[in-house]
């Protein structure tokens, strides 16, 4: 007898999912562009793809302002070593793949070479593809 696991038990039965979180005003989306392209990172940590945006605690508003904005992305910090006192905020995962990246994908072209060739590497880094409805990641040989 096959057993399902509760979390992806679909039917009459199951539980909601979350509803997708609909997507930032235009405005806000080319906020986070211009910070991305001026302060952010686009990489990973081997395993999966992050964006990372790092900057001093003077700028604490403008992080609460992305936990508000882009509450799917998580907050870090303060930090204080090295001198430095800074959050970061990171978008991971999930979050990247399937919502952050189909939103920056079509805007590639409003940004300066550089930032956009980082986003690219990213993607074919961690094999995340444009798809119709958005972006996918690859099967890498995971389970």
């Amino acid at each position: 007898m096959a057993v399902k696991h509760p979390a992806r038990a679909r039917g009459p039965h199951a539980a909601p999912r979350a509803p997708r979180p609909r997507d930032p005003e235009p405005l806000a989306l080319g906020f986070l562009l211009g910070l991305l392209v001026g302060e952010g990172h686009f990489g990973g940590d081997g395993r999966q793809p992050q964006v990372t945006l790092r900057m001093h605690v003077r700028h604490e508003g403008l992080f609460r302002w992305l936990e508000r904005t882009f509450p799917e992305g998580r907050l870090y910090g303060p930090y204080h070593h090295g001198g430095r006192s800074y959050y970061q905020w990171m978008a991971r995962g999930r979050y990247l793949v399937e919502r952050l990246a189909p939103l920056l994908a079509p805007h590639l072209d409003r940004l300066d070479g550089y930032a956009a060739a980082r986003f690219r590497e990213m993607c074919r880094r961690y094999g995340i593809e444009p798809t119709p409805g958005g972006l996918r990641q690859k099967d890498r040989g995971r389970p």
